[in-house]
């Protein structure tokens, strides 16, 4: 009987221990104004990007995937919160981004993908861009991650006064911008060395594999780049075909096969999903020194295509079936995919936005996510059904000056056959035109507006 009792606890424990064990890892790594057309595997004809290319043919590509915002600090607040920045005050019609004067930032209350991790047991760490408020209590460490090595906001913040724009931008150096590297919440270098930025931010990520790779843990990788001013170090520095663009995006792709290389060395390759996405469009009005929309119209600061699809992978050898999705998904659905795949369950105290992509990912051609609502701060600029995108406003496509402005009549487009938005479908399907209406009155009904924090400055 002694026996038997004996044999049922050691069964108990390791049905435990494995389900513990079988918690799986996930990085997401996320470029700063990255394009559509900035990736060998998403069309562009001399930027070379084989590690992420490999990716595709390993993983997923997904060619319908959007962020929640068009510019930087909304768009990162909803892939780590999974909540439309509206929702979580991390929205402006004034100030669009944080700023190093903001006293503002992601609110304590929000429930973070690390935070959420963190609670059964996974090690978590941010690395990079966090660009959701400097100030102590809104950074990484304060939203359920471990540690956090990276500059606290745009790398083009804090220009020196001195420096004209012009200069600043076409000929950077790093001590132009006296941007702070951080770890955890002390700052260790200022300004920060840009030209080895990349590089460093590496290091750190393949340190954090290789120390945590006996638990489950969760990685985020935000890049500084390509965002301008750009850098690249001096393995890659001129070995571009596009130019100093093109460097910057081949660092970030060798980043991508080291970090890969790291899940590998330390078999970790078949127990670990990694996403590789960007935070929005290309800057436009930075000539060939922002990115390529590809096919696709408007960059960044516009919710036209170009602005708002973002190329995107998805690697999982083992766990992710293999193929090209063109289905709809969102940065949004990250956080309730994860909790999926982490055996976990989303709160029940707060709306979410997103959904569990995860049978897609295991193979299932059909998606949850049918629809897609873009913002540009609080106001509705377009809704997305299907094939079918209507809006409701218009802007500059090239982002800036934005030049915003309400429709009198709304504009809808057939993106399965039109990505480039060219063939205004409104007229002849005014039936499309009330459903959509429709989904955006009942959207726009239900919606709870947080505070914005982005207009809070420090000393005010």
């Amino acid at each position: 009987m002694k026996q038997l009792f004996n044999l049922v606890i050691f069964f108990v424990l390791s049905v435990q221990l494995f389900a513990q064990e079988s918690k799986p890892n996930f990085i997401i790594i996320f470029t700063d104004d990255q394009g559509y057309g900035d990736l060998g595997t998403f069309g562009h004809p001399t930027i070379k990007t084989p590690h992420i290319d490999q990716m595709v043919v390993e993983g997923q590509k997904w060619t319908s995937f959007y962020v929640a915002a068009n510019v930087c600090t909304p768009s990162r607040s909803a892939i780590l919160t999974g909540r439309l920045p509206v929702r979580t005050g991390m929205y402006s019609n004034k100030r669009r981004v944080l700023f190093p004067d903001s006293d503002g930032g992601l609110p304590a209350y929000e429930l973070t993908i690390a935070k959420l991790l963190k609670s059964s047991g996974y090690a978590t760490a941010a690395i990079g861009k966090w660009h959701l408020g400097h100030l102590p209590e809104y950074l990484p460490t304060s939203h359920g991650f471990d540690s956090y090595f990276g500059i606290p906001y745009s790398n083009d913040m804090d220009r020196v006064n001195d420096v004209d724009a012009k200069t600043a931008f076409q000929d950077p150096k790093f001590e132009y911008f006296n941007v702070p590297l951080m770890r955890n919440e002390e700052i260790i270098e200022r300004p920060a060395d840009q030209n080895t930025i990349t590089r460093r931010y590496t290091e750190e990520a393949v340190k954090f594999i290789q120390e945590n790779k006996d638990q489950p843990f969760f990685l985020y990788l935000a890049h500084s780049l390509p965002h301008v001013p750009l850098f690249a170090s001096t393995n890659f520095l001129g070995q571009s075909e596009r130019g100093l663009y093109g460097d910057v995006i081949e660092e970030i792709d060798w980043s991508v096969g080291e970090i890969l290389s790291a899940l590998k060395s330390q078999g970790l390759e078949q127990h670990t999903y990694v996403v590789f996405t960007s935070d929005n469009g290309p800057w436009l009005v930075y000539n060939e020194q922002g990115g390529s929309s590809g096919l696709l119209f408007g960059g960044k600061g516009t919710s036209y295509e170009g602005g708002v699809r973002v190329p995107t992978v998805i690697w999982g050898p083992g766990n992710v079936k293999p193929g090209v999705v063109s289905k709809m998904g969102s940065t949004l659905d990250l956080l309730p995919t994860f909790l999926s795949l982490s055996g976990g369950n989303l709160p029940q105290d707060r709306v979410y936005d997103g959904y569990d992509l995860s049978p897609v990912f295991k193979g299932n051609s059909e998606t949850p996510r049918e629809e897609m609502f873009y913002y540009h701060g609080d106001r509705l600029f377009a809704v997305r059904k299907g094939d079918f995108k209507m809006y409701l406003y218009q802007n500059n496509p090239a982002g800036y000056p934005e030049q915003l402005e309400k429709l009198e009549k709304p504009t809808l487009f057939n993106l399965s056959v039109d990505p480039s938005e060219r063939f205004d479908l409104a007229g002849q399907n005014p039936e499309i035109i009330a459903e959509i209406q429709a989904i955006a009155a009942a959207h726009q009904s239900e919606m709870v507006f947080g505070v914005t924090q982005l207009e809070k400055r420090i000393g005010d």
